[in-house]
């Protein structure tokens, strides 16, 4: 078919054919016509005028302020502390073994930087700052086994990768185990997996009795949130979709009689982000006086919305990324002012000891776009009545001390910056005295103090599956109860997402999540919740067509009967997580003679030790028997067994000293032998099923 726009001819086509072979034809081939590349403009006049005239720093301490926002941002880690005796062998193992091979040998002044530092304010010893760049990894051996290790740890929810200042808020939340807590505006989720581990850290119980409800008003955002989530393997967290500033109450019972209350908010709002300038350079040419006025009304909203959900006795944590005053201070002495003293701000700044802050400010200024300066709102001109608001301007005294939140600053510590107020509600908001719990059900136009009816919302994203309960009359209940002797199991906690057919995973939660789902679930879009625990495993040879899996065994471990319970010594599992599948002759003798009256199909793999004990979901052939995990999960145990498994490195210097030039074919990438071999292992199983 030829060209419809030059009558059915090609001539054109020919034309631009011609033209390109004749520009070849006389280009010079040793010419260089690559771009040259653009270095990332680190310069902003409005910036810097800005935030001189608010005073956020020191006169003397600006040049320092403002040189450290021009250079990169360090990497941050944290270890997970929902387990406190694996987070102890963890950082053990860190301080042994892979900073200890980043000091030794001669360095050079620019390593030395790099040496890992333990942040001195974060709990434990657990959170950790180093300077580590891309050249750094390709250059030492030592950095690249710590990058290794670092991705493989992230990957199982062991350690968190996440910027220093952002893992403050949850910290000054203080999170019990009896919690509620509800994180607002939580995507991407780092600071919601540091709620999931202050939930469980210090707990008794692997299920809690609190739990956390993670929320995003982004629809896509929220398998952010998800993914996250399922690396802790958590049966006491909740992900909403919902728009922060009008999220509903939920109901906690059936007939609408009880209302959920949260004992805990994370408010960490959206923001200008000027914080992040060392990690989002591209901020400096974005950015503009104007962006904090946009954002001021929806960051009240979201405030007040939250303390409303809060119960009295409660605290919430308003955090942003941002320096900018308006988008902190006058937000948080608006809320103050509407709440005449049912809200309180805590002082912050002796929290986390060791933490360098300065004080919120008592006084600020409020400007246009243009950077034109007004002192009150009757200075502003009627073009601006609607991004400048009253309520933006500082009080004339400071009466509600609002010097006690801290604003992070980034020369003080080499971070990136942050704003945090801690507040506690001591009594109802003037407008909740007159409002029943029955009101806040029927009307939560009331609750938000609206004067008219919100509109209907949209649904927006993916429509998710239903979450169906099991009931003890479901026909798959007796054969996994009796498979693996559950003694007074919660069955009204397990669920699934198919409606109709075979199910295929079957999930857990705790009686708390279960309630709020149940009874919500057609009033507020919930994108996930529970942690899988029986899949399905059509095994001729299995008495019971649903194994365990390895996320939910913690969860119910505790009811599980000595059926299905293979107690391992140390060498005996040790040798389960290197090989893939084991024969049962290679074993002890005890392992063996036990081995012989087990019967084919899943089970719980038990190391009995005062000091580190283990339990993995196993999987007993006819003569062979395996650990039913992933690569990343082997690896991890073995490192804390104390077994070398430098093996599994993908060790390119090694590869690079070959004297052949070839590669070393044993080399095995680490995040690859195991679970493919794993995998492989899976996929043979699956043919004998």
């Amino acid at each position: 078919m030829g060209n419809r726009r030059n009558n059915g001819s090609n001539a054109s086509f020919a034309k631009r054919r011609r033209k390109m072979k004749e520009g070849l034809d006389n280009k010079n081939p040793n010419e260089d016509t690559r771009s040259p590349y653009v270095t990332t403009i680190r310069e902003n006049e409005k910036f810097v005028q800005y935030y001189k005239m608010q005073n956020i720093c020191p006169e003397d301490e600006w040049n320092t302020f403002l040189e450290t926002l021009k250079t990169d941002l360090p990497t941050s880690f944290r270890i997970t502390a929902s387990c406190d005796v694996e987070a102890k062998l963890l950082l053990k193992l860190v301080e042994g073994v892979f900073f200890t091979d980043l000091l030794k040998g001669e360095q050079s002044d620019e390593q030395k930087n790099s040496e890992p530092f333990c942040l001195p304010w974060y709990p434990q010893r657990l959170g950790w700052q180093l300077k580590i760049t891309r050249k750094d990894i390709r250059g030492s051996v030592a950095y690249y086994r710590l990058h290794n290790f670092l991705i493989s740890e992230t990957g199982n929810g062991n350690i968190s990768r996440q910027e220093t200042v952002s893992m403050i808020p949850p910290l000054l939340l203080d999170v019990k185990p009896s919690d509620k807590v509800l994180d607002m505006c939580a995507a991407p989720g780092s600071k919601t997996a540091q709620l999931i581990e202050a939930l469980y850290s210090g707990s008794n119980s692997s299920v809690p009795g609190g739990l956390v409800m993670a929320n995003d008003v982004h629809n896509s955002r929220c398998y952010m949130l998800v993914h996250q989530a399922k690396r802790l393997n958590s049966a006491n967290v909740l992900i909403t979709n919902y728009d922060a500033t009008v999220l509903p109450v939920m109901n906690l019972d059936e007939n609408g009689h009880s209302i959920l209350k949260f004992d805990k908010i994370l408010c960490d709002a959206p923001c200008s982000g000027d914080g992040t300038l060392r990690k989002n350079a591209d901020i400096w040419t974005k950015w503009s006086p104007g962006n904090a006025n946009n954002l001021h009304g929806i960051q009240f909203r979201i405030l007040k919305r939250g303390l409303e959900l809060l119960n009295v006795g409660g605290r919430l944590v308003y955090s942003t990324c941002s320096f900018n005053p308006v988008e902190n201070e006058a937000v948080v002495q608006r809320m103050m002012t509407e709440a005449q003293g049912s809200v309180v701000i805590i002082n912050a700044n002796d929290k986390l000891p060791g933490l360098k802050t300065v004080n919120g400010l008592s006084q600020w200024i409020v400007v246009s776009k243009d950077l034109d300066v007004y002192k009150t709102f009757e200075e502003v001109p009627e073009k601006w009545n609607t991004q400048i608001r009253p309520q933006m301007f500082p009080p004339k005294e400071d009466l509600y001390n609002l010097n006690r939140c801290i604003r992070i600053l980034p020369h003080h510590q080499d971070t990136g910056g942050f704003f945090v107020a801690v507040m506690e509600k001591i009594k109802p908001l003037p407008w909740e005295a007159s409002i029943t719990p029955s009101d806040e059900l029927v009307d939560e136009a009331k609750v938000n103090n609206y004067k008219r009816k919100p509109k209907k919302r949209k649904y927006q994203g993916y429509r998710e599956d239903p979450f169906i309960f099991l009931t003890v009359d479901d026909p798959v209940w007796p054969e996994i109860r009796d498979f693996y002797e559950l003694k007074d199991f919660p069955i009204q906690c397990l669920l699934t997402r198919c409606s109709v057919g075979k199910k295929k995973n079957i999930y857990f939660t705790s009686p708390s999540v279960k309630d709020i789902v149940k009874n919500n679930q057609d009033r507020v879009k919930i994108i996930n919740t529970g942690v899988k625990t029986f899949v399905r495993c059509d095994n001729k040879s299995m008495e019971c067509n649903f194994r365990l899996a390895q996320e939910g065994l913690a969860g119910i471990s505790s009811y599980i009967g000595q059926k299905r319970r293979l107690k391992l010594t140390r060498s005996d599992l040790i040798t389960v997580l290197i090989n893939p599948t084991v024969q049962a002759t290679s074993l002890n003798q005890a392992t063996k003679d036990i081995l012989d009256n087990f019967g084919v199909g899943s089970c719980v793999l038990n190391m009995v030790d005062k000091d580190f004990p283990v339990e993995l979901v196993g999987w007993k052939g006819f003569s062979t028997l395996k650990a039913y995990i992933n690569g990343e999960c082997r690896l991890h145990y073995l490192r804390l067994l104390g077994v070398d498994v430098s093996e599994f490195d993908v060790n390119k210097f090694k590869k690079e000293n070959n004297d052949d030039g070839t590669e070393d074919k044993n080399e095995i990438g680490i995040d690859e032998a195991p679970e493919v071999q794993v995998k492989e292992e899976l996929r043979q199983c699956e043919k004998l099923e």
